[in-house]
């Protein structure tokens, strides 16, 4: 999640081929690769209406509709923390209000001083309700909240349509070997779930929830490693989701730098690896292990949108449905951030990024 991202020596990323070429020094540091492609993924923008400003975005679908939650966007206007868009094809997005309307949670303010916004939402549907992890963190630091807000519908013309704040998930402290910022939620077949955390400060991590309560397990303290990043400045991997599919186990990080005081300068990318447990270890094409660097690379920026990431993979349990959602920023628009979608094809047990169509959806079973 950007804002507290320590900004450390970036790469340009500001010519037309970047998507078919590497910068180096960040490729042989972290020992990324690069996925084959056909063409240039941010080639065309295909979506419309309230696209803008939109950071760290996460998506969920309740019946006809599309919800997408995103960072409060710092210089732009607001009417509440945590905005939520909403569309009925996927192309066409609106916005529909935000999950804390009248300000931010009391505790948030009391916990940690300065705060001025919430960021990195990620929204899942368990145990009949809808929960949406959030952040709230001081800049530049380590003093960062996870916290949770449930809801029994997303539908604001229900009647039963209201956001509880839940409190604290977990938190991390200056000194702390991890940053608590990041959360995504994994539903796994066997009914467990686990919260898949972290940004810089030696990476991805992920703890087990209880589903009853949406809290951090109590029986199960142990903390698993996931991804990091070691001889790379700032062991910048953060932004993980994961998901399952087929015979393994898929992890989404971003990776580099974003939303610095120089957009030009900003080299963000979308990286993906896999595993046979959800626990890792997961490598990426290449076969280099997350843990030592790896990652397969499937955005970059190009000429017109720079720093792909803040990604959220979905897999749609009912219509079998699989989707990213992330933001770019414009650079025809001074670095403006976007919502970008795209599908998720998977080719010899990989995903591959295809182009979204507005083709009808399923209704969910979910409430």
């Amino acid at each position: 999640m950007f804002w507290s991202r320590r900004i450390a020596g970036a790469c340009l990323l500001s010519v037309s081929s970047l998507w078919l070429s590497a910068c180096a020094s960040i490729s042989s540091a972290g020992r990324i690769s690069y996925t084959a492609q056909a063409s240039d993924p941010l080639a065309a923008y295909p979506l419309t209406g309230d696209t803008l400003p939109v950071l760290d975005p996460s998506i969920i679908r309740q019946g006809g509709t599309y919800y997408a939650f995103s960072t409060d966007v710092a210089g732009f206007a607001a009417s509440g923390n945590i905005p939520i868009h909403c569309s009925a094809d996927k192309i066409n997005w609106s916005r529909c209000g935000s999950v804390f309307p009248h300000g931010m949670p009391a505790w948030i303010s009391r916990q940690l001083s300065g705060v001025t916004g919430l960021w990195a939402p990620d929204i899942s549907y368990f145990n009949g309700e809808y929960h949406l992890y959030y952040n709230a963190s001081t800049l530049y630091t380590q003093r960062t909240v996870i916290g949770l807000a449930t809801n029994t519908t997303l539908d604001p013309a229900d009647p039963a349509y209201k956001w509880l704040d839940r409190g604290v998930v977990l938190h991390s402290k200056d000194g702390d070997d991890y940053n608590a910022l990041d959360p995504n939620i994994f539903i796994d077949s066997d009914g467990q779930i686990w919260l898949t955390f972290g940004s810089y400060w030696s990476g991805i991590k992920q703890r087990q929830i209880n589903p009853a309560t949406g809290m951090l397990l109590a029986s199960n303290p142990a903390r698993y490693n996931l991804a990091t990043r070691p001889g790379v400045p700032d062991d910048a991997v953060e932004g993980a989701s994961l998901v399952h599919h087929g015979n393994y186990y898929y992890l989404f990080v971003s990776l580099d730098h974003c939303c610095t005081a120089s957009t030009s300068t900003d080299n963000y990318k979308q990286a993906v690896g896999r595993s046979t447990s959800p626990h890792g270890p997961f490598v990426d094409q290449q076969g280099t292990p997350m843990m030592k660097g790896g990652g397969t690379i499937l955005l970059r920026g190009d000429s017109a949108w720079n720093a792909p990431g803040g990604g959220t993979a979905y897999l749609d349990p009912d219509n079998g449905e699989s989707l990213l959602i992330f933001h770019a920023q414009n650079l025809h628009e001074g670095g403006t951030p976007h919502v970008w979608l795209k599908n998720l094809a998977w080719q010899n047990g990989w995903p591959v990024l295809t182009d979204i169509s507005s083709a009808s959806v399923v209704a969910a079973r979910q409430p």
